[in-house]
């Protein structure tokens, strides 16, 4: 699967997770059930997932030292309020509300989609089914001349302005997705722009999704493609654009299958906990490069930019240190790929990731990095083709390293 079919098909967590499921089955990696035994060997390559939006992968190396990348597989969109509509003034319209923090007037006269995942009743019980629609649905924006000012300012309201149109007719929303009889769902409207290259080279990718999809493809990819020593861990979780306070979304799940890692593998509980210790996290999640209209954004004097090479993330909302940010460096070395260290403009507020919570729950050294990248949170954002390459090539390289105290090696 290439990175733009993986962009375009992973409309949301729920379909993120299928994918990734579909990449790994391919090449072998034995799926296993959460709350039961481990049956694992050295060597063998495994996955779990949890809420069916989140999965972790792993190969069990011989060394006990966790290597893990983790990502999230959510983005921001629009949730569907469960089957609702809005039927007036000639339109039937869906009931959402926002998810995560979404560039909001980017949405607007574009196509969409309802996507997620619907809870069906059978004889044998619940059945999960994915769902997109086969049709699009979109955000009609205010005319200018019924909104003279609009270009200079455009406060969304987004109970009233951005609830598509789903069309002149129609009562409900899970009739239109599948003749099966539903009890619940978790749909989300979600811009389906396919991927695209921009740039009198086609340097540039555009695209939904781009945060933080990039980093999930680029964890999967590597793992896949890994003949690890130590233990190699990809985790992608759900919800972290709203916090990460759910069983799929906190790292407490991660620790989870940590924990039954080193039961299944047989550590005592010292090895268990020097296998953390002398670990080493990843936390891959993208940034913000300069904007060429607006460089007053950006740190005066330290500067990220596209197409430059991974970004190494320093600010207190970040889990990187000195010692952390030059291992990394270290490891991008040995794969000669580049990396540039990004601070956020201390006049300007910064977001968060994982990797704090990450590095307070369980303990270990961990680095935020991800790719330098334009319009985060838009429907459609922009990074360089070559950083993604970068990225997979850092994440093989990490995972394939011999973790050794302050050290690593090939």
């Amino acid at each position: 699967m290439t990175i733009n079919q993986f962009l375009d098909t992973s409309y949301t967590a729920f379909h993120t997770v299928a994918n990734a499921e579909a990449m790994l089955a391919e090449h072998g990696f034995t799926k296993l059930t959460l709350g039961k035994d481990f049956a694992i060997k050295r060597g063998g390559r495994y996955y779990v997932t949890r809420n069916d939006s989140g999965i972790i992968a792993f190969v069990a190396g011989k060394n006990n030292v966790f290597n893990i990348v983790e990502s999230h597989t959510d983005s921001p969109s629009f949730k569907v309020k469960g089957n609702s509509v809005t039927e007036g003034n000639g339109v039937v319209r869906v009931n959402t509300e926002k998810y995560g923090g979404g560039l909001l007037y980017t949405y607007f006269d574009r196509p969409m989609k309802i996507a997620g995942r619907l809870l069906c009743r059978t004889e044998n019980g619940l059945q999960t089914k994915l769902a997109v629609s086969d049709y699009n649905v979109v955000i009609p924006s205010l005319c200018i001349h019924h909104n003279r000012n609009a270009n200079d300012g455009f406060a969304v309201n987004a109970q009233v302005d951005t609830l598509p149109l789903l069309g002149l007719t129609g009562s409900d929303i899970y009739s239109t997705l599948t003749d099966e009889k539903v009890i619940d769902g978790d749909l989300f409207v979600v811009p389906v722009t396919p991927a695209f290259a921009a740039g009198t080279h086609n340097e540039l990718l555009c695209s939904p999704r781009i945060d933080n999809l990039t980093s999930v493809y680029s964890g999967l990819s590597a793992l896949i493609a890994a003949e690890p020593h130590d233990i190699a861990v990809c985790a992608c979780l759900d919800n972290e654009e709203i916090g990460s306070g759910t069983r799929q979304g906190s790292p407490n799940w991660l620790e989870q299958v940590l924990c039954a890692i080193c039961d299944a593998l047989g550590l005592t509980e010292t090895q268990a906990f020097a296998a953390r210790e002398n670990g080493f996290v990843l936390s891959a999640d993208n940034g913000h490069a300069v904007h060429p209209a607006h460089p007053e954004k950006s740190d005066p004097y330290s500067k990220a930019y596209m197409g430059k090479g991974v970004m190494i993330k320093h600010h207190v909302n970040y889990s990187t240190d000195g010692l952390s940010s030059a291992l990394f460096k270290h490891i991008a070395s040995l794969a000669d790929v580049p990396v540039q260290d990004y601070y956020n403009n201390s006049a300007v507020s910064c977001g968060s990731t994982l990797g704090l919570v990450t590095s307070r729950t369980l303990g270990m050294r961990t680095c935020d990095i991800g790719l330098a990248q334009l319009a985060m949170h838009s429907a459609c954002e922009t990074v360089a083709l070559c950083d993604v390459e970068h990225m997979k090539a850092a994440l093989l390289t990490f995972f394939n390293v011999t973790l050794d105290g302050n050290n690593a090696t090939l």
